[in-house]
């Protein structure tokens, strides 16, 4: 079990279980579609990338539940949305 899940500073800083279930969710979802990881680790564990990324305040969830990346600008970012095609389904527009 990740440490950061016996603290509930993770639960706090999502704003409740159920957003943090929802924001993990979405963001593995993401990142097994090819979305590059936020945060250098050196790892291929998932959810220990999902969770550095909320800890270190890389992700978060909108107000109409869809994952956002903080400061998502850059060119990359911008190519790679128009490349993937949008399915409907949970976290198709996230990197």
């Amino acid at each position: 079990m990740l440490d950061e899940f016996r603290e509930d500073d993770i639960v706090r800083k999502v704003g409740g279980r159920f957003r943090l279930s929802s924001l993990i969710q979405k963001r593995m979802v993401a990142l097994n579609r090819g979305a590059r990881p936020l945060v250098d680790l050196q790892t291929r564990n998932l959810m220990e990338i999902v969770v550095a990324e909320i800890m270190q305040d890389k992700i978060y969830l909108d107000t109409s539940g869809n994952v956002k990346a903080v400061d998502d600008t850059s060119s990359f970012v911008d190519k790679m949305d128009q490349m993937m095609p949008d399915d409907g389904g949970p976290g198709a527009d996230i990197l």
